[in-house]
């Protein structure tokens, strides 16, 4: 089993939190627009874009939640 170096962990957490909250964002407005609460794209009132949204809000979570866990 490998060892991680404290370094490579900060490294791989921070970038985690970052994909993480990056995640959750994009999904957001992918879901507010698939449902069509946010207009002015070729995504507004598609359902398919609230769904790929939702899936984004979840394994942006599990980033985020994965990353909290990590230990430095």
């Amino acid at each position: 089993m490998a060892v991680v170096s404290s370094h490579s962990a900060i490294q791989m957490r921070i970038g985690s939190i970052v994909l993480g909250v990056l995640l959750l964002l994009v999904g957001c407005v992918w879901i507010l627009q698939g449902i069509n609460v946010l207009p002015g794209s070729f995504m507004t009132g598609q359902t398919k874009w609230a769904v790929n949204g939702a899936i984004c809000v979840v394994i942006g979570l599990l980033l985020l939640v994965w990353a909290s866990r990590l230990r430095s």
